[in-house]
């Protein structure tokens, strides 16, 4: 990471990084201390499958921009299959889950900022616990991140 001045600046090769089973997350900035909770901006590496459980977001509003690889996005009752260049913006209250068609990249903006410590919670248990409804459940609650 460079600190220019006011600039928050992250290398290829630099940010927190979190391995989650079939993916993994590189924080570009952070709720904390980065952003004082305005926004987290993360980018999402991984393999085919389900990224996440069908879940939803009370009081934040998460979106994806797909920078290589193809994607299903179910939110609400739509799925939306998208590639790259495609944007999604989920609003708060609904239930959306990630579902990648191989392996892919995607930059997640979330706002308000701080869901990235969710991940970094789950990170530190068995490769699985991002898709286990009940892990899920127990951890995600603290983060604004309801299992449906």
């Amino acid at each position: 990471m460079i600190v220019s001045g006011q600039a928050h600046t992250v290398l290829p090769d630099d940010g927190r990084v979190v391995t989650m089973g079939v993916i993994q997350m590189r924080v570009l900035a952070a709720g904390e201390p980065t952003t004082g909770g305005a926004f987290s901006l993360v980018e999402f590496t991984g393999q085919q499958g389900p990224w996440t459980v069908p879940h939803l977001h009370r009081r934040m509003e998460e979106s994806f921009f797909v920078l290589d690889g193809d994607f299903t996005f179910e939110v609400g009752d739509e799925k939306l299959d998208t590639g790259p260049g495609s944007y999604v913006l989920i609003p708060r209250g609904v239930r959306h889950m990630i579902r990648a068609r191989g392996s892919g990249t995607l930059l997640g903006l979330m706002v308000p900022g701080g869901l990235e410590e969710m991940f970094f919670e789950l990170g530190r248990l068995p490769a699985d616990s991002i898709t286990d409804p009940a892990v899920r459940a127990a951890i995600s609650a603290r983060y604004d991140s309801v299992p449906v």
